[in-house]
Formats: C-alpha cells, structure tokens, sequence
C-alpha cells in the first residue's frame, strides 16, 4: 500500500503529534508498505532528517508567533506535487489544521481516500489562549473532519466529543507505546539521588510547558514535606512556571534513553493538562512501572484505572491534586501495586499492535470507496 502522511509535525519536533506520525511511518515501512511523510521544514540548523525510516517532504515554514517551538506550513505547491509523485492509495492526515487543511483538499481533487486522525483538542486551546473561539474551533474541525472518508479518535472521550459535535464517520484509534524503551527496569539510583539527594519522593512531570498544561497546579505539591518535583519539557509557561513552582527540579526536554530513565526513576507520575484527548506521557509512566495521578477528563479516562493503577482526580484543581499525592506518598504498598498494575495494563499496547489496527482502518476507507464507485 502507498500512503501520504501529511502531518503538521514531524521529528526533530518534540510532541504527541510528531511522535505518533514517526511511529506510523516506521510500522508502514515494517509491514512491508511504501509511506512519504509531508511536513513543515524544522527550524533552520536542524539538520536532515537521517531518522525517517521513509521520504520526507518539507515544506517551507514559520514559527508560530509567541510559540516558537511550532511551525506552520506556509502555502505551497510541494504537497500536491509530492502527493501526484507518490501515487498514494490513501492519505493520512496527521491532527489537520493549516498543512493538513491543504491535503485534505488535494487528495479530494485527486480522487484519494483521506484518513483524519484527530489529535489536538482546537477548542480547549481557543478557551485557554483566547477565553473564546470554541465555537468556532468547532466550525473548523467539522469542516476538516467531515471531508475525511474516515475521522481517528484516540480516546473514548475524543469520540464522543467528536460525535456530539456533528463530526461524521468517527472510530476508535489510540496510541501504542515502546514498551521496550519504557519499563521498570530502568530506574536508576544514582539518577535518583541526584534528583533528592535527601531521600525525597520523587513527583515528575514530563511535557509541553504552556499554559493549557495548567503545570502550575503543581505548586501545592511543592510545598509538601519530603517531596521533590521533577519537571521535564521546555515551552513558552517555563518562566513563568520556575517562580510558581519553588524547589522543583527542570531538566528541559529530554529524550530517548534518557527521558526513559527518568521515567522510571520516578515514585509518582503527575498530569495536569486537562485538554489531552489521549496523553502519550501518562502510558510512558504507566510502562514505566509508575502510578498516575490525571485529570478526570480526555485521554486519561481510558488509560488510568481509578484506584488500580493510579488516581483521577477533578480537572484544574490544585487541592486535589496535592492531596492525591499526599495519599500516594504516604502509601509505598499502594504506590507499588498500582505501579506494577499499570505496567501490565499497556503491555499490549505496542506501537505495532495499534498500528495493524491502523492498517485496518485503510483497509477499510478502501473497501468502503470501492464499494461507493461500484455502486
């Protein structure tokens, strides 16, 4: 099979949407299928992309004003002119919203079936960067989405919110995991002590630092006795958040082998952002063998199984969640048990079972088209 992947991010950017579409490719290209990655060009000095287990075509960009650390594609003729290249027998479009816009439109003119896989919940953003605009955000997704022969969700919420919305042709996709990369086997002592060097219960946090993350709930937990607050990510809130969090740790963007190792050398795992509609960082601790504390809303409904392999508490509520892990801290049995239950609730979840569940979905679009030609 031959695939478009058009995405509005791809490695060296660091984000759900980046990762997701790296791990779609590498599956294509495992299984024995031909995929072609279109994407912003990277900021410039970022080098070539000797990582892509495929092509990939760039497209001239900018860096989002007041969010350096994203890019939007410019307008182009690359994209259709990759897409009449590579011959694809679908498209897919990586969380569509300025880039995938413009491939959702060519692949209509050539007559290719599209795959929408949403990713970014546009309407939270608009509520926490404008205090407006939802409505609108959703004008636009069911615009996107419902040209799309078929809308990926990750989560069961995403679904839903999808669904109510007026977006048609919604099924279930999620997110595989590196169960590999992330295990309990990782955690270092040494790594530890250098991060509480008195001992200290290790609360981590790993992920964008902007203002919809809402890191700064976090503050109560700072101030608990023997508790260290470890943050990982870099982002715009970061100076902000190096004030509103006193005695935390921040080690910047970390990745790889090392961000695994930090994984696991955690006690205690701690989301905040309440606008994930799936939260790849909360399956990385829970592979990691770390007990999760989430915001009861988005992705982390499905994965954290409230009293079993971490506790959900109420979106935005600080309170809530220093007590969640004064709880926890206090409890090392209960930490373990829930740790050890996570890790063998995502065991399955592996990037190559989720992305058969992919190809299936292609399959299908493909049949569903054949059988409309026919008809």
């Amino acid at each position: 099979m031959r695939v478009v992947i058009v995405t509005e991010s791809f490695p060296p950017d660091v984000n759900g949407v980046a990762h997701c579409a790296l791990q779609t490719a590498r599956h294509l290209v495992d299984r024995g299928h031909l995929p072609l990655v279109v994407a912003p060009a990277p900021a410039p000095g970022s080098g070539p992309d000797t990582d892509a287990p495929c092509p990939v075509v760039r497209i001239p960009s900018l860096p989002l004003p007041g969010y350096p650390q994203v890019r939007v594609a410019l307008p182009s003729r690359r994209l259709a002119a990759a897409l009449v290249a590579h011959r694809p027998d679908v498209v897919h479009l990586a969380s569509p919203f300025v880039l995938g816009v413009r491939g959702m439109a060519a692949a209509a003119r050539l007559g290719i079936p599209a795959v929408a896989v949403y990713q970014t919940d546009l309407a939270g953003y608009a509520r926490t960067y404008m205090g407006a605009g939802e409505a609108a955000a959703w004008r636009r997704i069911r615009s996107v989405h419902g040209a799309a022969d078929r809308t990926l969700a990750p989560s069961s919420a995403a679904q839903s919110d999808l669904e109510e919305h007026g977006v048609p042709r919604v099924r279930l996709w999620p997110r595989g995991v590196d169960t590999a990369r992330f295990r309990p086997q990782h955690r270092d002592e040494a790594l530890r002590r250098e991060l509480a060097p008195n001992g200290e219960l290790i609360v981590g946090y790993v992920g964008r630092l902007a203002p919809e993350k809402h890191v700064e709930l976090l503050s109560g937990v700072c101030g608990l006795a023997g508790v260290r607050v470890v943050v990982v990510g870099d982002g715009p809130s970061q100076p902000h958040l190096t004030e509103a969090l006193p005695g935390a740790v921040f080690l910047g963007r970390r990745t790889g082998g090392e961000l695994a190792r930090i994984f696991a050398s955690l006690d205690l795992f701690v989301h905040t952002g309440p606008f994930e509609t799936f939260c790849q960082t909360v399956q990385e601790a829970m592979a990691s063998g770390v007990p999760v504390v989430a915001p009861a809303a988005g992705g982390p409904l499905d994965l954290v199984e409230h009293g079993r392999t971490g506790l959900l508490v109420p979106p935005r509520d600080a309170a809530a969640v220093q007590e969640a892990v004064r709880a926890l801290a206090a409890d090392p049995a209960r930490r373990a048990a829930y740790g050890a239950t996570a890790r063998a609730t995502v065991e399955g979840r592996t990037w190559a079972a989720v992305g058969d569940q992919l190809i299936a979905h292609y399959d299908d679009v493909l049949a569903d088209r054949k059988t409309a030609v026919a008809a």
